[in-house]
């Protein structure tokens, strides 16, 4: 989570070939560009590179208007960069003081094939392990596991899901000398794996209890396997969460003849997530004592930014994190993490009502979040 004039945060997703990765990324922002969406929602957002907002926005819109689906993308690693660009509100002293005043979304795809396959070079080794260290800058990953290929072997879908982790695992495991540099583990690193359910529309009756519980039963030894993998990568590996949180994911609704693409599950919830999950959890990790020095200071200082506009509060970023917490109170983190419930709302709705654009979109993306939970689409980790 980085954070100047804009909080700039990282989602990496994994997947197998496949697992509707590229469908997912252009549903997500073919959405945000549909008229109902620019109409009530306070912000736009917009691709920062012109080519692949329009690349995006045309697979949607053959997904959309002629049940065309994406071309696949084989070996090719992509970076997106998406600006939450805020309505006009209003101006003030207090609203120009703030730590930041935009949002950015960085997604970063993952050619599924250096999963699955060899590389055929040393050009594309080189490109694969540089990919890699880009996605494990991220702050949040999903770790997509296929609804189709859940279908394919119902009864026995611990086949697919041992080899899905097996994959996962022995993919990280393979690159872990090349990743860090003198054996030393990795500070900056996506510490919150959410297991994603892509295609679960494929899967109606499947809710995320149910999600859930079958990963744990047809692979809860494996995915342990996969932690214990990825916490030899990371420093102070207790604040570390794998497997323990878990979201229904589809890009739209598939039919024979027709995408339904206004039908989708779970999409609303990636800028939520991205924004608001690291927060939630690394506040937790602190209060729980589990964040040596500089994983504090790295991870905190969005955290505090965050809290700072959450509750419309002046602080000053950026700073050593002893710094930041003398200067912000020690109860400014706590009372923005627990403020939930009729709290929430009653902020939220002051700050539509000020126009103050800012508090209301991050109000609103953790009302959502309780509302993705409500509906038994999200299941966020309470450790």
């Amino acid at each position: 989570m980085q954070v100047n004039r804009a909080l700039e945060q990282h989602i990496a997703v994994f997947g197998e070939s496949g697992s509707g990765k590229t469908v997912m990324i252009s549903s997500f922002y073919g959405a945000t560009q549909e008229p109902q969406y620019l109409q009530k929602s306070l912000f736009h957002v917009v691709a920062d590179e012109i080519g692949q907002g329009n690349r995006l926005h045309r697979n949607y819109l053959g997904m959309r208007d002629s049940a065309r689906l994406p071309s696949p993308t084989r070996f090719s690693a992509t970076s997106y960069s998406f600006s939450v660009r805020l309505k006009d509100g209003v101006e003030g002293k207090a609203i120009k003081a703030r730590p930041f005043d935009a949002l950015r979304l960085v997604w970063h795809d993952y050619p599924g094939e250096w999963f699955e396959e060899d590389v055929s070079g040393l050009g594309e080794a080189t490109r694969k392990i540089d990919t890699f260290k880009s996605l494990l800058a991220s702050d949040v990953a999903l770790l997509l596991v296929d609804g189709q290929r859940l279908l394919d072997n119902a009864g026995k879908e611990e086949r697919y899901l041992k080899s899905l982790m097996a994959n996962f695992r022995n993919g990280f495991l393979s690159l872990k000398d090349e990743l860090l540099d003198d054996g030393k583990p990795l500070i900056e690193f996506p510490r919150i794996w959410i297991m994603a359910l892509s295609k679960s529309d494929l899967l109606p009756n499947l809710d995320v209890f149910n999600f859930r519980d079958l990963l744990i039963e047809k692979s809860g030894d494996d995915i342990n396997e996969l932690r214990e993998v990825l916490a030899g990568l990371v420093e102070a590996n207790d604040a570390l969460s794998v497997g323990e949180d878990f979201v229904l994911l589809s890009s739209a609704k598939f039919g024979t003849d027709k995408i339904e693409v206004a039908k989708r599950v779970g999409l609303e919830l990636i800028l939520p997530i991205t924004a608001m999950l690291p927060f939630e959890r690394h506040v937790r990790w602190a209060q729980a004592k589990q964040l040596p020095g500089k994983v504090a200071q790295n991870l905190l200082g969005g955290a505090v930014a965050l809290a700072a506009i959450l509750i419309g509060r002046k602080v000053k970023l950026p700073g050593p994190i002893a710094a930041i917490m003398a200067a912000v109170g020690p109860n400014l983190l706590d009372e923005a993490v627990k403020m939930a419930g009729d709290k929430l709302r009653e902020v939220n709705s002051a700050a539509i009502s000020k126009h103050d654009y800012m508090t209301a979109t991050l109000t609103r993306f953790r009302m959502d979040l309780d509302k993705g939970e409500e509906e038994h689409v999200l299941l966020r980790s309470r450790r």
